[in-house]
């Protein structure tokens, strides 16, 4: 019998995860179908714990494997899936256009990415349930805009509903994470200078300046 593959990855180039938080009843979950499986459910079922998806697209050429991490909104939950920022590459913070207290709390979904999730990690503003009668909106377009521009994030209005814009919320920071991590892996190679211990004469030379920005 053959040896199975010592690993399996010929099937992408790249796998990234990502992180869906906000508050409990924003549609986090309903997003998460939407995307991963093209299907809506008006059912609504409370996330316990964490429970995750997983899709693979195409993007500038490249395979890109999403496994995308679905967390509950509620209290109680909240140690549990603090430990799934750790690992994670992009976060979806979610608000429900309709819930003006889902809206004011992503400030303290951001504080909690800032203590437990990594330094660099993408971030993306999410304004779901967008298909709602705008008599029951509570937080306008412009709002949103302002707190993603404050923090140097995108942002985008969605629904799970009717699709509205959820491919390109899950591209748009897919496609983000890929460039730094494209931009990463090139950095690791260049620099290999060894000094030797009494040769003072060759730190003289510039060492190989890097201007590392990044702006996504």
């Amino acid at each position: 019998m053959a040896a199975p593959p010592t690993r399996a990855r010929a099937d992408y180039d790249y796998l990234i995860k990502l992180l869906l938080i906000g508050d409990s009843g924003v549609g986090k979950s309903c997003l998460l179908l939407r995307f991963s499986d093209g299907s809506f459910t008006t059912s609504f079922i409370t996330t316990i714990g964490i429970d995750f998806k997983i899709r693979t697209i195409e993007l500038d050429g490249k395979r890109i494997k999403l496994q995308i991490w679905d967390t509950a909104g509620q209290e109680r939950f909240r140690t549990i899936t603090t430990a799934y920022y750790r690992g994670a590459m992009g976060i979806l913070l979610v608000y429900d256009v309709t819930d003006e207290s889902s809206f004011n709390n992503i400030r303290n979904w951001i504080r909690n990415i800032e203590q437990h999730a990594s330094d660099n990690v993408n971030k993306i503003l999410v304004g779901n349930k967008a298909d709602m009668d705008e008599s029951k909106r509570a937080v306008p377009t412009s709002k949103g805009q302002a707190l993603a521009d404050e923090y140097g994030i995108k942002f985008f209005e969605t629904s799970a509903k009717t699709n509205m814009n959820v491919e390109e919320v899950f591209f748009s920071i897919a496609r983000d994470i890929k460039q730094r991590l494209s931009e990463s892996d090139s950095k690791i190679e260049p620099q290999a200078i060894r000094i030797n211990q009494g040769d003072q004469s060759a730190a003289s030379g510039p060492a190989a300046q890097k201007s590392a920005c990044c702006g996504s």
